[in-house]
């Protein structure tokens, strides 16, 4: 009998939380590339996936699914929910440490294993307010602490091209990063008018609503804002040119933030670019697509059906096949509950829609090994089932 067949000894109970070196699981609809398995089987031995596919007659399995859903763990390339487990409310500061903990777990909440949290290389935050405590070096350190990693947390450098320390603050924490692959680090340009902020008046919204304050202060704020970014156009020009020296070395995995035009496509593309993060608008996407870019699109924009920034709506792009990876952006359970949304609008169907949450954005970032059930993929998988209206996960199981 070949030993994909054979039956895990049944002698020794699992660890509450912590699976064997090998085991088996049956009874589950399992979404493989380009195919749903209505009753499969997975092996798992060290790690990694055996086998998986159709359930052979008489095999028993160590864990029944129970008609569970089962996907590989979803990979999320940008999130910035540690920031708001941080600083939860305006002063209100915890542990670094335990802010980590409870962002993996808000993500695992949302099947997300593998994640890339946002940390912040600039002076000022995207709409020119101080950017405050922490800074990027505790912040990096308490990511890259052993029981961080081991839960899948991950760095996406976020650097303000525009801010003169910016990048060489990067520089650094790259001297030091001790990472299996090339870093991934997206530049990122806020200045109103264009990018995300295309419509200027989006920011002040932001600024009143969240920040507190008056109309006319928020307009009066990113006017100035937007004065004193045209004043950094040389050091914006020097940022990129050293970055794209960086990516075409190998050193580091370079995505664009905001891509609005065919040009700014084509300007990453020339500077060694990856990833195209955040299209906002369809000719951008339709030129990242072209030229072969990853195009990164928001999880939150394709649930709601359209951009909180008025930008091009991520579910207009996957319509038009522009999309490869979701990401969760500033809510982490929107990942699986676009994958519900994707296939209920009939934009994709769901090996399509998981692909986009997993296998997509792993490609994105560099890292071929996960995202996908098949032999020889690292074996995170999720167990998901409906809960009422929408997708819930009963279990997180890492390798």
């Amino acid at each position: 009998m070949p030993a994909v067949l054979r039956p895990a000894p049944a002698s020794t109970p699992w660890p509450l939380g912590v699976p064997p070196a090998e085991w088996t699981l049956a009874g589950v609809r399992a979404v493989l590339p380009g195919r749903v398995v209505d009753d499969a089987r997975l092996v798992v031995r060290d790690g990694r996936i055996e086998a998986v596919g159709d359930r052979p007659p008489g095999f028993r399995a160590d864990v029944d699914g129970g008609g569970a859903l089962l996907l590989p763990g979803l990979v999320d390339v940008h999130t910035d929910v540690l920031a708001h487990e941080r600083r939860p409310r305006p002063g209100a500061d915890l542990p670094l440490d335990l802010a980590v903990r409870t962002a993996t777990d808000r993500l695992a909440a949302g099947g997300v294993l593998t994640a890339f949290h946002g940390v912040a290389f600039g002076e000022r935050t995207p709409v020119g307010l101080a950017a405050g405590e922490p800074g990027p070096v505790p912040v990096l350190s308490a990511l890259r602490d052993d029981d961080a990693v081991s839960v899948g947390a991950r760095v996406l450098h976020r650097v303000d091209i525009r801010c003169r320390s910016g990048l060489e603050d990067l520089e650094a924490a790259l001297d030091g990063d001790p990472g299996d692959v090339a870093p991934l680090v997206s530049h990122e340009d806020h200045t109103p008018g264009i990018g995300q902020y295309a419509d200027p008046a989006t920011m002040a919204r932001f600024l009143v609503e969240r920040e507190g304050m008056s109309p006319p202060d928020a307009q009066a704020h990113v006017a100035a804002w937007r004065d004193e970014r045209e004043g950094c156009a040389d050091v914006a020009a020097a940022a990129l040119d050293r970055l794209g020296a960086w990516a075409r070395a190998g050193r580091v995995r370079l995505a664009g933030h905001d891509p609005e035009s065919r040009a700014d496509v084509e300007a990453l593309v020339a500077r060694g670019g990856a990833v195209a993060e955040f299209p906002t608008t369809l000719e951008a996407a339709r030129a990242a697509r072209e030229l072969r870019l990853h195009v990164v699109a928001g999880g939150p924009n394709a649930v709601r059906g359209s951009s909180h920034a008025a930008n091009v709506s991520a579910r207009e792009l996957v319509a038009h096949g522009l999309v490869d990876a979701l990401a969760s952006d500033y809510v982490p359970s929107s990942l699986l509950t676009a994958v519900e949304v994707l296939v209920g609008e009939g934009l994709t169907d769901l090996p399509g829609a998981v692909a986009l949450v997993t296998s997509g954005p792993a490609l994105a970032a560099g890292l071929p090994d996960r995202g996908v059930l098949a032999p020889g993929a690292r074996a995170d998988v999720v167990l998901v089932r409906r809960a009422g209206r929408w997708p819930t996960v009963v279990a997180a199981l890492r390798a």
